[in-house]
């Protein structure tokens, strides 16, 4: 859906602040279909940030598991590989318009 929207549940480190925010930013983003709203829909477009952030650190703070934390370092390097695997790399020879 988004970039920034990643599941930010049990991980170690927990999710911060500003990972939290990111999230909220794209999901408002995405609803409202404004990257950088106008000066009449600002503040809107931040109450709404600001309320999404809030329900997700309620969210993450009240969600149970009895599944050990997940590495941050571990699972990015499985999202490499499996981006690796989906989009290999172009070779100059293959690119539109090489000789």
């Amino acid at each position: 859906m988004c970039r920034n929207i990643r599941p930010l549940f049990n991980f170690d480190p927990p999710a911060n602040e500003e990972e939290i925010r990111a999230a909220a930013l794209q999901f408002v983003r995405k609803v409202s279909g404004f990257h950088h709203p106008s000066q009449v829909n600002a503040a809107a477009f931040a109450a709404g940030v600001d309320g999404i952030a809030q329900i997700c650190q309620k969210l993450l703070a009240d969600l149970v598991t009895t599944a050990p934390p997940r590495d941050r370092v571990l699972e990015a390097i499985k999202a490499r590989e499996r981006s690796a695997l989906r989009f290999p790399p172009v070779r100059r020879s293959e690119r539109a318009g090489s000789p």
